[in-house]
């Protein structure tokens, strides 16, 4: 009960917080901000906190303060939802609102966010705009007319516009403290919130470069060595060199290179370079620490800070993943299918608990020492608390020369080496909410039944536990190419050839699309692992530490808090010792590369203190890990990674149905399953290509807006299942 109440205060206090944020990014560009806040910033002057360090604590902290709730929020979390059923126009958020878009699907979460930062561009806009035309004046010193002043204004504006999306450009792609997570929003999913953002980040930021660029061209200034007027706000001018790197004020020879940085960035992101060349992907994304830093001593250390909590909780999700890849695990057994798909098998800490639909990131290095891939979990920790398993398609470059190493050390006749891989995660959902549903309806293309696999061997193996809380009735629905993909169910066999048990009721549905009707049967098929190749690697001599320990997000949560205090006090050294006392006026009116360097110097202080206590967290719990994992793995206890697996299959139900030659029309099947999930709410968890995913939301935002029309009419309602939405995806 305790418990319960105390993860009640925890959601209300990340609201609030996240309320007062929002609220501050929506008064800044107001009179009543700036006036007030420059009082504030004058008083400050004369503590060791200064004006910057106020500016942290006021627009920085409260985010990094959020993250850490969160992160103490997920740690007290069950893994398991303890709730029975679903708030209907709560979950209808998950269902898609526009199914063909240019930019992909959008649900409710999308639109909502889409609208949020749209709302807050416009707002910020408009309002310094309309400051700013009212305080118009021919510059007389640049020689400009008013025309050309707007126009000038209004370049300027569109850097503050880009800086808004650099604040939240990073905010999606954190993978430990990750707000998205508490919102059942997957890291596959939120990565596409940074590619929408960081797009528009580049569109504002051209128009700021161009735009003021065009001005200074008209007027000569870009071909005038000399010292040039630049004004730094609406009663100052200030004589600066544009092409050099001046003491004082914004450095726009830095602005101008960040531009180009950033260009070479995004271009390098494109699908076409990304899908094809990841190595310049990888290398180029990297340029992103040469953009940051640019844009600090651009725009000064009062606009980095509004940007700043982004920066600093994603290099501290960066540094603990860091530490968390090295040193390098090994690969236990891998099965080779006959459809060039291979499981992989790692050993796995037993702390370490992770929920269905988690992903883990892969690196081998001895294909490529830059390239991650990212893979969904198909095992269960409930199942075994000492391996983890993923299943790989060779499509591209590095599966295929992947699955070439794999089958030489089949083929060889020496006893196999162990390959060295670098993993880091899982990542996934805090708790395992699709227990939640009365139903469960699991749709699956190709690959994509990797997701779903983890999901029925969670359910199958904790009936006990979920008796009460479990899905009444599961269909699986898998749609594949060719029928000796069937195979991939194997490590469900004995979920479905056991319906027995009382907890849940499971039917297959599989659909083979091009191939004619055969003569096989559907235990047959499941049955045809025994085609696939087993290896079981030599874990002789080898000094790599077996299992994978992740510093739990309580421990997170408190290195993130430490690392801002030591930023703080950092920087509060920095002001009082280091930063010259006798300034002219109570506070600089821009800002100084020596006051940036001042930001940078605190802020790798704190990262290098972070990484010691992370470091010292690893070696402990890796002392830890080698006296629980003294087993050694011989063929006999390696073996035991598919005995639940390999159960038998001995008699499958004739309710199990298989389909040669035809897709399935998911409009068809929803209408024909209302009649057994009457008036229930049915989780739809889908998880294949994309036309795949479009026509079972096209189906499901029909249902649902039959749901909602039959509302008032409460009989009506009772007869009519509710369907909510979920996309899994195999591929960043």
């Amino acid at each position: 009960m305790a418990k319960i109440v105390l993860l009640a205060l925890l959601r209300t206090l990340l609201i609030l917080i996240f309320l007062v944020c929002i609220i501050l990014w929506f008064l800044k560009p107001t009179k009543i901000r700036t006036k007030n806040w420059k009082k504030v910033e004058d008083g400050m002057q004369t503590t060791i906190f200064k004006y910057n360090g106020v500016d942290f604590v006021v627009y920085t902290f409260p985010i990094i303060l959020l993250a850490m709730i969160g992160l103490v929020y997920m740690y007290m979390q069950p893994m398991r939802s303890i709730k029975r059923g679903v708030r209907r126009y709560t979950t209808a958020l998950y269902n898609p609102i526009i199914v063909k878009t240019p930019i992909g699907m959008l649900n409710g979460i999308d639109v909502i966010a889409m609208t949020f930062v749209l709302t807050l561009l416009v707002w910020t806009f408009y309002v310094r705009i309309s400051n700013d035309f009212k305080k118009l004046v021919p510059a007389k010193h640049m020689k400009l007319n008013i025309w050309q002043l707007k126009f000038l204004r209004i370049s300027t504006r569109f850097g503050l516009l880009a800086e808004i999306c650099l604040g939240f450009l990073l905010f999606p792609i954190l993978r430990g403290p990750s707000i998205f997570r508490l919102l059942g929003v997957q890291f596959e999913a939120s990565v596409r919130y940074h590619i929408w953002l960081g797009t528009t980040l580049t569109f504002f930021a051209i128009l700021h470069g161009a735009g003021t660029l065009f001005i200074w061209g008209i007027n000569h200034q870009i071909q005038n060595q000399s010292p040039t007027f630049i004004k730094s706000d609406f009663t100052d001018f200030k004589l600066v060199h544009i092409w050099s790197w001046q003491k004082e004020g914004r450095i726009y020879l830095a602005g101008g290179i960040a531009l180009i940085t950033l260009l070479i960035i995004w271009i390098s992101s494109l699908p076409l370079v990304r899908r094809r060349k990841f190595d310049v992907f990888f290398c180029m994304h990297h340029l992103y620490v040469v953009f940051l830093l640019l844009f600090l001593f651009h725009a000064g250390d009062k606009h980095f800070f509004m940007v700043f909590a982004g920066v600093f909780l994603f290099a501290m999700d960066k540094l603990l993943r860091v530490i968390q890849s090295s040193p390098e695990t090994r690969i236990l057994s891998v099965r080779i299918f006959p459809s060039k798909i291979i499981e992989l098998t790692f050993p796995k800490d037993p702390r370490l608990n992770y929920t269905p639909t988690s992903i883990i990131f892969v690196k081998i290095p001895m294909i490529s020492k830059f390239h991650w891939h990212p893979f969904s979990i198909t095992s269960s920790c409930t199942v075994n608390d000492q391996t983890m398993s993923v299943m790989i398609k060779s499509e591209g470059c590095w599966t295929n020369s992947l699955y070439d190493i794999l089958c030489q050390e089949v083929e060889s006749k020496s006893q196999t080496k162990c390959v060295s891989v670098a993993i880091e995660g899982p990542y996934g959902p805090p708790s395992f909410d699709f227990v939640r549903y009365d139903n469960l309806l699991l749709i699956a293309g190709g690959i994509g039944i990797t997701p779903m696999l983890s999901i029925l061997q969670e359910l199958a193996y904790a009936k006990g536990d979920l008796r009460n809380r479990c899905p009444s009735q599961i269909q699986l629905i898998y749609v594949t190419k060719n029928s000796q993909d069937i195979s991939l169910l194997n490590p469900i066999s004995h979920v479905v050839s056991n319906q027995t048990s009382e907890f849940c009721h499971l039917k297959l549905k599989v659909f083979v699309t091009q191939e004619n009707k055969s003569n096989s049967s559907l235990k047959d098929f499941l049955s045809s692992v025994s085609a696939a190749r087993t290896i079981f690697f030599d874990m002789k001599n080898s000094n790599h530490s077996f299992g994978r320990v992740l510093i739990n997000p309580l421990w997170m949560g408190a290195i993130t808090g430490f690392s801002s205090a030591i930023y703080l006090l950092s920087l509060c050294f920095f002001n009082q010792f280091l930063f010259s006392p006798k300034m002219k006026s109570s506070k600089p009116k821009s800002p100084s590369s020596v006051v940036d360097l001042f930001l940078l110097c605190s802020f790798l202080i704190a990262v290098a203190c972070s990484a010691v206590i992370a470091m010292v967290l690893k070696w402990r719990n890796s002392k830890t890990e080698r006296k629980m994992l003294a087993t050694t793995w011989d063929n006999e206890g390696e073996m035991k990674l598919s005995a639940m697996e390999g159960a038998s299959t001995n008699t499958l139900e004739e309710q199990h149905e298989i389909h040669f030659g035809a897709r399935p029309i998911f409009k068809d099947l929803l209408q024909k399953m209302e009649s057994e999930f009457k008036g229930s709410n049915v989780g739809v968890v889908v998880c294949g290509p994309e036309s795949m995913k479009d026509s079972v939301a096209s189906a499901c935002q029909q249902k649902c807006r039959q749901a909602f029309k039959f509302n008032s009419k409460e009989q009506q309602q009772q007869q009519q299942p509710f369907f909510v939405f979920h996309s899994l995806n195999f591929s960043l």
